[in-house]
């Protein structure tokens, strides 16, 4: 059994369109729910930027501070200038201390080796993801489907929120 105070991981795998946005959102809730504190990293292939152009954490950050941690009561964001090496989850996990969250879910980092339940529509007609990554443990797909891995009802939030806790969190929560 794990340390309590380290959180569990699962990651979601699959192809753009599929859907892992949506059902994240609708496990989310669930698994808050069942008494489960959920983080999250989501990787993005874009550029983005959460500062807007005139505010006090922009103009900090563009005259070189990084990071930039912008606090208030109700929320913190760090934001970090990064090399333009890829990222990698590891590097992420700082976000959460110890014991504030039972479990991150990642969005993302589908290449890197940790628990993941892959995400299969049959009507984007894209080859299985399990087959070259063994670090998936589970295929939710909304077609009917054996494998020598768990099925899961791609369309079914309980379902999977239910696989997360049997099979990843219930070891590891008080």
């Amino acid at each position: 059994m794990r340390d309590l105070l380290t959180p569990s991981i699962i990651g979601f795998a699959a192809n753009s369109g599929t859907g892992k946005t949506t059902l994240i959102t609708r496990l989310i809730p669930i698994l808050n729910e069942g008494g489960f504190k959920v983080g999250l990293v989501k990787h993005s292939h874009h550029d983005f930027d959460i500062d807007q152009p005139g505010k006090d954490s922009y103009r900090l950050r563009k005259a070189g501070a990084s990071p930039v941690v912008l606090v208030s009561s109700h929320r913190r964001a760090v934001i970090t200038e990064l090399e333009s090496a890829e990222p990698t989850l590891a590097e992420q996990l700082y976000c959460f201390p110890e014991g504030s969250v039972d479990l991150i879910i990642v969005e993302g980092f589908k290449h890197e080796s940790f628990p993941k339940i892959e995400l299969h529509r049959k009507e984007l007609n894209r080859a299985y993801l399990h087959t070259h990554d063994p670090s998936i443990i589970a295929i939710a797909s909304n077609a009917n489907i054996t494998f020598n891995i768990p099925s899961l009802d791609l369309n079914d939030p309980e379902q999977i929120a239910d696989f997360i806790i049997n099979n990843t969190l219930i070891l590891n929560h008080d």
